[in-house]
């Protein structure tokens, strides 16, 4: 990989990663707008769960050996939150947009997982 490709995929992850935990820990402190969405769209119990699976599923993808694993649960999770936002009536653009950058970022630093034959890092 290449220094200049390998530096935009580090700061694009560094990106996504602190979305994902500035979102985790607004959830795990009760921040009121995200209580308020949560009950609203009828999550509110799921509040904490949501926030440790959010924070989880980013540590994984910050470790490089976890990092598939981490990229595939990132973008699960980002997957249910566009279809959640679609469904309140809500355009899922701040959503699509990290996982945007998740895809990109995973493809600059790993085009064996998009890419059969490609090399692998």
């Amino acid at each position: 990989m290449s220094k200049p490709a390998r530096i935009i995929s580090i700061v694009l992850k560094v990106l996504v990663a602190l979305m994902f935990v500035m979102s985790g820990v607004m959830k795990l402190t009760h921040s009121k707008e995200i209580v308020d969405g949560f009950n609203k769209g009828g999550l509110g119990n799921y509040i904490d769960v949501i926030a440790v699976i959010e924070l989880l599923s980013v540590i994984l993808y910050l470790i490089p050996k976890t990092s598939r694993l981490g990229f595939l649960l990132v973008t699960a999770y980002l997957g249910g939150a566009i279809v959640t936002q679609m469904a309140g009536g809500q355009l899922p653009i701040p959503s699509a947009s990290i996982l945007a950058l998740a895809w990109i970022s995973m493809f600059l630093s790993n085009k064996a997982m998009f890419l059969p034959g490609s090399e692998s890092r």
